[in-house]
């Protein structure tokens, strides 16, 4: 809960790749930066390039489902993106009740897990042999 007592608060999501996924209670105002920065940010297994933001219908505000694609390095560090739909600045994408921020990602696996695995079985292995060596004598 982020929510701020003297404000309006929203509720939005966010999903996937970030430390503490789940439903927030957010300032009414706050931007896409706000929100993964109150998740903890993406994890090592996000794909940084592939950010998208779910905007469901909202009939009193008369708008339809939409899916907006960002690029986490764009929000950072590029020069400020135009939606051409809204033309807001996707830098300050400002959210909206009920909008869903999905960070995609897939399991990484690095030398270390390997390397981590095989001295894993290696040592399983020479407890073996040395209970099989300590029996048979």
């Amino acid at each position: 809960n982020y929510g701020d007592k003297d404000k309006v608060n929203i509720e939005v999501n966010i999903w996937g790749y970030v430390k503490y996924p789940g439903k927030y209670l957010i300032p009414k105002g706050s931007t896409v930066m706000d929100l993964i920065s109150y998740s903890g940010g993406p994890i090592t297994e996000s794909k940084l390039e592939d950010i998208r933001l779910f905007r469901p219908r909202n009939d009193s505000l008369k708008t339809k489902d939409k899916l907006i694609n960002l690029d986490y390095n764009d929000l950072l560090w590029e020069a400020p993106q135009i939606d051409r739909d809204n033309f807001k600045n996707k830098l300050n994408l400002t959210l909206l009740p009920g909008d869903i921020l999905i960070f995609t990602g897939e399991p990484r696996y690095f030398t270390r897990d390997n390397v981590n695995f095989i001295l894993s079985i290696s040592a399983l292995l020479v407890s073996i042999g040395i209970l099989v060596v300590s029996i048979v004598k």
